[in-house]
């Protein structure tokens, strides 16, 4: 069994512990984690929610939902064991302030000096739950707080939320969370950048012709309707994930690689991006809404009926044509696009260089391809260098394109561990450097909003395209009019 450094001991509270994020995602990430050794003896889980649960009960739900999020193999009797006894329950309701005094009752006599709260739950609750740890006197110094996304629908709201939050913790306290941030490969990308010299002298405009950002899921809302249609596809993806990981390709290299100096440069993206017009919003955006189509081996239904909601106009699929305005990147394009229901489940970085000024090969039956750079995010974590090369055989030269290719799991023979792994063991060491700080988020709200401000102006309508397809014809269009195209691998 594999083992890492085992971090400090903690207490991890996490509010909305029954939800569906704590069961798919955090609590098989500690799991993951206490099987590989990073958690001490005395580390607790302490799960708070308003379900009607008692300790056994919520013990006996979490031991059977581990079978189904974390695969067979890495699933232990002896690590199970020692994971469900670690649970605690706490039944309140989040929104009486009166009912933190069973918390404060469960974290009293603990040994742990460190409290992770971990708030996956409605932003709208963020606020609240933190005032209600400061009146029950929770906060010490070696406290921490975790912010799921969306950090509010707008750029006011987010304010507000900060506002809030940042009055019972402080800013280095507070981790705002965005699991992209936490895959290897999208780690991996600043290493590849800034330790290696053979991309950072043409990681620039003179030879990038453009960069995509992709994040397709094959999948639709589910059980989300209610949120989703609320949200929509710029709010729940483009204004987060994608626009950090555009943060990252773009980015100027920092002095060093540590907590503050990346998320400074992250910042400078951000403030750099051009604001669209309302005439650039119109000509450089899509939306795009799923309807009934083929996925997932039969007939799936559209998403008005997944949202239920017949009437419903929130866009499922978006693609935005940004820009950053510096001296790197001027007139280099970033199309960025997400999508539900698409015919593929796949998120990739395709940076694509300049074609040769010259072809030399005229016998050739056909040109050489552009180079590019693929970073595929999910579902496979690995790296791809396309270049050109003679295709072997007699009877002259044919040029034929060829990968050469970094899978992380296969490079290194071990497990790539899950982004809630690596972030919340970085919350318990007080690493900042993988999340975003207030200005951050308030600067991605302040490019992202007035896209949505026009939308709603323009009543614009999203294109209804088939469920398992690769979106609405227009966002082939957007890149197209450019002279380029979609890579065709990306969904």
């Amino acid at each position: 069994m594999p083992t890492a450094t085992a971090v400090d001991p903690c207490d991890f509270v996490i509010f909305g512990g029954t939800g569906d994020l704590a069961v798919r995602k955090l609590l098989p990430a500690l799991y993951l984690r206490d099987r590989d050794g990073q958690l001490t003896d005395d580390t607790r889980v302490i799960a708070v929610a308003r379900a009607g649960l008692d300790e056994p009960g919520y013990r006996h739900k979490i031991q059977s939902e581990l079978g189904r999020f974390v695969a067979a193999d890495l699933l232990d009797n002896e690590t199970l064991d020692r994971f469900i006894s670690r649970l605690r329950f706490v039944s309140i309701d989040l929104t009486e302030p009166s009912d933190y005094v069973a918390v404060t009752d469960t974290l009293t006599h603990s040994p742990n000096d460190i409290r992770v709260f971990y708030l996956a739950c409605a932003p709208a609750l963020f606020g609240p739950i933190c005032a209600a740890l400061g009146a029950q006197g929770l906060v010490t110094d070696t406290a921490r707080v975790v912010l799921e996304k969306p950090i509010g629908h707008d750029l006011a709201s987010a304010q507000a939320i900060n506002d809030a939050v940042g009055a019972v913790f402080e800013e280095r306290q507070i981790f705002r969370i965005d699991h992209y941030l936490g895959k290897e490969s999208v780690q991996n990308l600043l290493v590849t950048r800034f330790a290696n010299t053979l991309l950072e002298p043409l990681w620039n405009s003179s030879r990038i012709d453009h960069v995509q950002i992709t994040a397709a899921e094959s999948l639709g809302v589910g059980t989300r309707g209610g949120y989703y249609d609320k949200s929509g596809a710029l709010r729940d993806m483009l204004q987060n994930h994608l626009l950090q990981v555009l943060c990252l390709v773009a980015m100027e290299p920092p002095t060093y690689v540590h907590r503050e100096t990346v998320r400074d440069e992250k910042l400078k993206v951000l403030q750099a991006l051009r604001p669209l017009t309302n005439e650039d919003i119109k000509r450089d955006t899509v939306t795009g809404q799923y309807g009934p189509g083929l996925a997932e081996g039969g007939v799936v239904a559209g998403y008005r009926e997944d949202a239920e909601n017949p009437d419903s106009t929130t866009e499922t699929f978006v693609a935005v044509k940004a820009e950053v305005n510096n001296w790197r990147w001027a007139g280099v394009p970033f199309y960025l696009r997400t999508g539900k229901r698409m015919a593929h489940r796949s998120s990739e970085i395709v940076v694509q260089f300049k074609p040769v000024p010259l072809s030399m090969f005229p016998d050739s039956d056909r040109g050489p391809e552009p180079n590019r750079l693929i970073i595929s995010l999910q579902p496979k974590e690995e790296m791809r260098l396309e270049l050109t090369a003679k295709e072997p055989g007699s009877g002259g030269i044919r040029l034929r394109p060829v990968s050469l290719k970094l899978n992380y799991t296969e490079a290194f023979q071990r497990r790539s561990t899950d982004a809630y792994e690596r972030l919340l063991m970085d919350v318990v060491r007080g690493d900042p450097t993988l999340f975003m700080r207030r200005d951050e988020v308030e600067a991605a709200w302040a490019w992202a909003e007035p896209i949505l401000r026009e939308w709603k102006r323009t009543d614009r309508v999203p294109r209804t395209y088939p469920a398992g397809t690769d979106g609405p014809i227009d966002a082939a269009t957007l890149v197209e009019r450019d002279g380029r195209r979609w890579h065709e691998g990306a969904v």
